[in-house]
This record gives C-alpha cells, structure tokens and sequence, in this order.
C-alpha cells in the first residue's frame, strides 16, 4: 500500500535518498499562493521529491483558516505518513495538529510558527531579518519619523520580525534620533491592506515620514506605492523574500533592501526533513536541528536559516545565484546600478 506525506507548507532538513522516499507521496496544506514567493517554495519541493522518486499532493487554503482545516482532514484522508503545514493562522492550525497526532503523523511547521511540541519548526531566523531591515532602513535614515508596517497578526513572524527592528532602532529612538509615529499590522499580509495603512498614516501626518520598515516586500510595495502617490517616491523601504519586483525597486531606487530568504533552500529542507520524519527519524536527530523555547514558553525542535541582506550594493549576489534574470532585475533602471548598466 502506498504511503503518504503531506506536507503543510513546513519542510525539514536532510538528503533524500531515493530508498527513503521510494513509494512516498508527500502533500503540502498552503495557506496561499498569494505571496510570489511560494511558488518558488513549491518548486523546490517538488524537484527534491521527483529527485527522490516520491509523489507530491497539495492544497491552497486561500488565507482561510477554516478552509486549511478541511485541506488538512482531507489529505490525512487519502493516507499520508507526515504533514508539512504553512499555517494561515497559528492558532487556529491546533486542531489539524491534535489530528495528525492521534494518528501518528508527523508535522513540520513550514516557514510560520505552529506553537506546539508535535510539530518541528523549520524557517529562517526571523528576528536576525528584522534586525537587517531595520538595520539599512536606519543607515539611509539615522534621524526622523518611522513608519512600521508590519506583518498580519495571526502570523507570530509579524512580531519575531518586529521585535529585531526594534532591537536595532532602540538606540535611536532613546537618543532622540528617531521617532515611530505609527506603526500598523497588515492582515493577510496583503500588499492592498499595507497601502491602504499607509495611505492613512500619511494623511493622519500630514506626510511628515521620512522612512518605513515594512516587514515582507508584498507590504514595502503597499507602502511604495502610497508614497509614490503623495510624490514622495525614494524614502527608505524595507522588506523581505527577494521578490522579483522588489528587488526590480531595489534597483530603481524605490526600495532600499529585500532581506532574502533563499525558498529554494527552504523547500529542499523541508522536503528532506519531511522525508526523514515519515521514515521514523526522529525531530532530535534532524541534521542541524536544536531545541528553541516559543514566546509561549514551549520547548519545540526547530532549524533556522541564514537570510541575506539585498541592497544596491550587493544586486550581484542574486543575479549570480540564478534568483533573477538582468533583464528582470534592470526594467526600467536608467540609471548604472549593479549588473544594471544602462
């Protein structure tokens, strides 16, 4: 009888072999496809998978917590040996978690935080991307009022992320040097909710912003474009995931950094991790993994990669990684750039 893995949009670390994965089918509960990035995700997951010669399934939740219930039922329903779970929401997702346990299946929390022990934890280091964003926000602008537009609040990397900005602006703020005149979760993360807060926190401040920490790209171009149509086009912007046409604004002008979580690296783990779980590995003895205590105070298993930081300054470094095209990356730049030369 043929074996299942369904992957919940959280995957692990370790190499797929072909022996580990022979006969394994490995579905993935998506919260959504909205985000560009996850598209690049899937990819990753699929090719470890068709490498190791296992099937992969999934669902798209369609930023429905509800809906990601069912998604998760119904692929425990066709049998799976392990789930992999980008949860929509990090509460909500608790009973698919007491499910897959009642049933041994294993789970990784995939990119986002599922708060419990059962589940192993598999992302980039959230709070160090906070720190970056902030990090080359304040270098453009060491002094002024800051905009934080944050991440949806059902979704704890929204407050991992927000807790690094702050460590790195704390200084300035208690100098005097910079002050947060506004700060705004975005739900669902969407890029139309960032600009719809953004365009109320100018009109409430008479357009008195001089930078925005904004925590993904999908809310930097939210915010973007709520400058740009007060004319106020080039403040400092942060955001995060290496989108294509953020790192395109990058090269513009528009953006100053996209903290870059490599997906294809993400996917490959969390394959890999799936894979292992599914075959009786168990959360300790994952390669590079280590015990991590949530903000809840649980004591889970989990592994962090390492983000990097993309500004004018280091454009190569995707171009050269094959993350984006020149001609992608240089739309537009009128300006030498990087790789762009005009």
């Amino acid at each position: 009888m043929r074996r299942t893995i369904l992957i919940a949009a959280a995957v692990a670390a370790g190499a797929l072999t072909s022996a580990a994965a022979q006969d394994l089918t490995v579905g993935v509960s998506w919260s959504n496809f909205q985000e560009e990035r996850w598209k690049t995700d899937e990819a990753a997951i699929k090719a470890a998978l068709s490498e190791a010669g296992a099937e992969y399934i999934s669902t798209d939740a369609q930023s429905s917590s509800s809906k990601q219930l069912s998604d998760i039922e119904s692929l425990m329903a066709q049998g799976v040996d392990a789930l992999i779970v980008l949860a929509q929401d990090t509460k909500a997702i608790g009973p698919a978690v007491q499910a897959a346990a009642n049933e041994g299946i294993p789970i990784v929390g995939y990119d986002r935080l599922i708060d419990d022990p059962r589940a192993f934890y598999l992302t980039f280091d959230n709070v160090e991307v906070g720190r970056m964003q902030a990090s080359a926000v304040l270098e453009q602008a060491p002094k002024g009022n800051y905009v934080m537009i944050k991440g949806s609040p059902t979704d704890p990397n929204a407050d991992f992320l927000r807790s690094g900005q702050q460590e790195v602006l704390q200084d300035a703020i208690d100098a005097g040097d910079v002050t947060i005149i506004a700060e705004a979760y975005t739900d669902g993360w969407l890029p139309a909710n960032a600009q719809r807060n953004m365009e109320q926190i100018l009109t409430a401040n008479d357009n008195a912003v001089d930078a925005v920490v904004a925590s993904n790209d999908g809310t930097a171009g939210g915010a973007v474009a709520a400058l740009s149509s007060q004319g106020m086009e080039g403040l400092p912007v942060s955001g995060q995931d290496g989108d294509h046409a953020a790192l395109n604004r990058i090269a513009n002008g528009t953006q100053t950094v996209s903290v870059w979580k490599d997906a294809r690296d993400l996917g490959k783990e969390a394959a890999n991790i799936a894979v292992a779980m599914a075959n009786g590995t168990a959360m300790s003895d994952i390669e590079g993994a280590a015990q991590w205590t949530s903000p809840d105070g649980n004591e889970l298993w989990a592994k962090f990669l390492t983000p990097v930081p993309v500004t004018r300054d280091n454009l190569e470094t995707v171009v050269d990684a094959g993350w984006i095209t020149v001609e992608e990356l240089c739309q537009g730049v009128t300006s030498p750039v990087g790789p762009c030369q005009p």
